[in-house]
């Protein structure tokens, strides 16, 4: 099965770095994207050519649509999002408002996409209910979410090191392998 995870942090190496390896080394076809290795601009500064011809996008090259290509192609996405301020993280927002010039006159890869069987990992120690309505939009249903919070571990979030604790590693593990 492939497997897409990315990871929204910009953080090149806490929590969400790491559950995006674990879930890399427990998946037999995954490629893992992390944003602390690239950027997606924001829509704007345009005059929204792509509604006409999505080619037309000032920002085009950029990895935004490297990223839905790879959703669209796997069987399972793994979305992991950090918590700032009971929300998700703004590359997660970017990645959303840009994906409409990545479907905008083409119905087959809205269709593939949302075919695309997608479950989140969220780290965060409170309002859960704003990431649910915020994942919604990706999973076209009742997301399947996995809330990790540090506080339940004994751990502090911005550390880095929830991954240390052998419960957490067993609740990601046991997320990952329960069936579609």
């Amino acid at each position: 099965m492939k497997t897409c995870i990315i990871s929204f942090s910009s953080r090149g190496n806490g929590n969400c770095a790491q559950i995006g390896k674990l879930i890399r080394s427990l998946s037999e076809e995954a490629v893992l994207f992390q944003f602390s290795n690239f950027e997606i601009h924001a829509c704007g500064k345009c005059g929204y050519e792509c509604f006409a011809d999505r080619s037309k996008c000032p920002y085009y090259s950029d990895m935004e649509y490297r990223l839905l290509d790879a959703v669209t192609n796997s069987d399972l996405t793994y979305f992991i999002l950090p918590n700032y301020c009971d929300y998700p993280c703004a590359n997660y927002f970017v990645f959303n408002e840009r994906s409409q010039c990545y479907f905008q006159g083409h119905p087959e890869l809205l269709e593939a996409y949302e075919k695309v069987s997608k479950r989140a990992i969220v780290v965060s120690n409170t309002n859960e209910d704003n990431f649910k309505t915020a994942l919604a939009y990706q999973s076209y249903k009742e997301p399947d979410v996995l809330f990790l919070s540090a506080k339940k571990y004994g751990k502090v979030s911005i550390r880095g090191d929830l991954l240390t604790d052998e419960n957490a590693v067993r609740d990601v593990t046991a997320f990952v392998r329960k069936p579609l």
